[in-house]
């Protein structure tokens, strides 16, 4: 399995990517990754979509091994 769920104790396979930054602390142009299997896709959308975090989600396919690796 190349990627696996950022949700603490999953070890399942992840489906999606979610990119998102905190404006206070990131610039405009730096971007965190969290990979979601789907049963905690909303989850953790739902997490940084709650602190007004700028997000995407977008499919694991999309992704290098260097953007997995910065979660």
């Amino acid at each position: 399995m190349r990627f696996t769920c950022s949700r603490s104790g999953c070890a399942e396979a992840a489906a999606h990517a979610i990119r998102w930054r905190n404006p206070k602390i990131h610039a405009e142009d730096r971007r965190k990754t969290w990979l979601a299997c789907e049963a905690h896709l909303e989850t953790l959308r739902e997490f940084l979509a709650a602190r007004d975090f700028p997000l995407a989600v977008v499919p694991v396919s999309e992704l290098d091994d260097t953007e997995a690796r910065d979660r």
